[in-house]
């Protein structure tokens, strides 16, 4: 078995983990059974990686066997950041301190997580987006390619709010599609759509779906203007 580059001090390293070449490991950082590491990977002091969940005694939450944690070559894992077995990173991925990716999740390349955002259980993030800091992304959540999240906007996924047993077959994350933005401490209810290159305006309440190339503010949000051409990463297609 290839060992870490470098490691600190006080370092766990679990059965059967996998590095590649020139993975580094800060002090104090816990690697998972069956963890693999691509080459490249930076994991700062008191990480933790490859974790199974645990869950309370009134949890809804389902704890099975998972999958091996992976993670993609030149991916950089902040200070306490966690992210949980049974997920696959991407490359040059960017898990900032106190991140947290929780199971059975995918990031694509060059996605950025920030300071303590949290990417929740079952949850798809596309290429490249970006989630600021504090951003909530709740499981069974869709965010596609070049998504931007600012800091502390939150998705929700049971219309119940945690009464009633229907709320186990209708909970349902956002789905947000490509290039759409999403306004500091915006709000998304349960299983709306947010169209692609749509903007929900800081402190939005979405409570529908937003239509594609459109901005919407206001509580609840409301369409108010078209988005800006100048500001598109895929123009229209519109004859």
């Amino acid at each position: 078995m290839r060992a870490p580059e470098r490691q600190g001090t006080g370092v766990h390293i679990g059965a059967g983990v996998e590095f590649g070449e020139h993975v580094v490991l800060g002090h104090g950082v816990v690697v998972h059974d069956g963890t693999r590491l691509g080459d490249g990977v930076v994991v700062e002091d008191g990480a933790v990686l490859g974790k199974s969940p645990a869950r309370s005694a009134a949890s809804t939450l389902v704890v099975s066997a998972l999958a091996p944690l992976r993670v993609g070559r030149g991916t950089h894992v902040g200070t306490h950041a966690i992210v949980y077995a049974g997920t696959e990173i991407g490359e040059r991925v960017f898990l900032a301190d106190g991140a947290q990716v929780r199971e059975r999740c995918r990031l694509g390349d060059h996605v950025v997580v920030g300071h303590l955002a949290t990417i929740e259980n079952d949850s798809v993030v596309g290429a490249r987006t970006k989630l600021q800091t504090g951003a909530y992304v709740t499981a069974h959540s869709t965010v596609e390619e070049d998504v931007f999240l600012a800091p502390h906007v939150t998705t929700t996924n049971d219309p119940y709010l945690a009464r009633t047993e229907a709320r186990h077959q209708a909970q349902r994350g956002p789905h947000i599609e490509r290039g759409a933005r999403v306004g500091a401490g915006a709000v998304l209810l349960p299983g709306i759509r947010v169209g692609q290159e749509a903007v929900v305006a800081a402190g939005a309440v979405a409570t529908r779906d937003v239509p594609a190339y459109s901005v919407v503010m206001g509580v609840p949000a409301r369409v108010v203007r078209d988005t800006p051409a100048e500001q598109l990463l895929y123009p229209r297609e519109d004859p």
